[in-house]
């Protein structure tokens, strides 16, 4: 395989958000701890797959990146830039480049513009073309993603879910970006329609060179649109792999756990295979447990895991795990 080039290198990346107390003198009392402390590369023209449990910090991770939340510390580099260090104005320039696809196609779309007005906004915002320009653009991308041209003067309730979400991804792809967070792009949609949107942004990708960092619950869709999967588990994560190998030799405890309850459509392999149930909830990312997260679930907790944070090690070749015990 030729050597990747690394588009975005995330270091340590850390977002907690202050609790406070009292009406008017506010005073910090605590943090959410939403994500403490991740790493990790994306590759030009590649799907990263982001999965964990509601609540670890997914989200949450895909808008510091794109600084829509200041993190608390750590590096975002994009095309040589720390982008955590950079003022305002500058972030305005480079985020043409970085854009994100959100979860609920209700909430993202403002029930007062019409589709063209919507797609067309990040356009006029960085005056890109003239009103005519900007007109045949936004024909363009509604073409793309699948929607009548003849619907930009429609507004966002006359369209169903899975138009919305198409709308989202045309306002998304407006700017011709590098990167595109897809923050649950599915979760929200019918089943039915889950399909048509995947296979859109998968052959969006093949025609335009995107790069994707791909954020979900459901395991067997990540499995089908990503080349690399990274699991996350209270605001860190815990596994990084290629696709396949992730999924067919999962190392850390709790990836091994969330495998086990991905569907298998043979009945005959479903009834062999052995669930794994974790015991007692996730703790609170308010006060995170010493030592590894996710040893007050895990089965094969030792003393070590309780004293020492596990370091994320390549165990075999592209295949990291953070774990003491693998």
């Amino acid at each position: 395989m030729s050597e990747k080039k690394v588009l975005m290198h995330v270091k340590d990346l850390v977002k907690h958000f202050p609790i406070t107390q009292g009406i008017v003198f506010q005073r910090k009392i605590g943090a959410v701890h939403a994500v403490d402390g991740v790493s990790f590369d994306l590759y030009e023209g590649e799907t990263l797959g982001l999965v964990g449990e509601s609540g670890c910090g997914k989200s949450t991770t895909g808008r510091t990146i794109l600084q829509l939340y200041k993190p608390t510390a750590g590096e975002v580099v994009f095309n040589d830039i720390n982008l955590v260090d950079l003022p305002a104005e500058e972030m305005r320039k480079v985020r043409r480049e970085l854009q994100m696809i959100f979860q609920d196609p209700y909430a993202s779309l403002n029930p007062r513009m019409t589709v063209g007005e919507i797609v067309g906004e990040p356009l006029t915002i960085h005056h890109v073309g003239d009103a005519k320009e900007i007109k045949e653009k936004v024909m363009d991308l509604l073409d793309k993603v699948g929607l009548n041209p003849a619907f930009s003067n429609r507004y966002p309730h006359e369209f169903s879910g899975g138009q919305r979400q198409r709308i989202g991804i045309a306002r998304a792809l407006a700017l011709d970006p590098k990167l595109i967070v897809c923050d649950e792009p599915i979760s929200a949609l019918d089943v039915s329609i889950q399909a048509q949107v995947v296979n859109l942004l998968e052959d969006l990708q093949d025609e335009l060179g995107l790069t994707y960092l791909f954020i979900a619950h459901d395991l067997s869709m990540v499995r089908h649109i990503s080349d690399r999967v990274a699991v996350m588990y209270l605001g860190v994560i815990v596994e990084v792999g290629d696709r396949k190998e992730l999924y067919d030799h999962p190392m850390h405890p709790y990836t091994q756990a969330l495998m086990s309850a991905v569907p298998i459509p043979d009945p005959t392999a479903e009834e062999k295979r052995k669930r794994i149930i974790l015991q007692g909830d996730v703790p609170s990312p308010v006060n995170p447990p010493s030592g590894c997260r996710f040893r007050t679930r895990c089965n094969l907790a030792q003393t070590i895991c309780a004293e020492q944070k596990p370091e994320m090690r390549e165990i075999t070749p592209g295949h990291f795990v953070a774990c003491h015990m693998v």
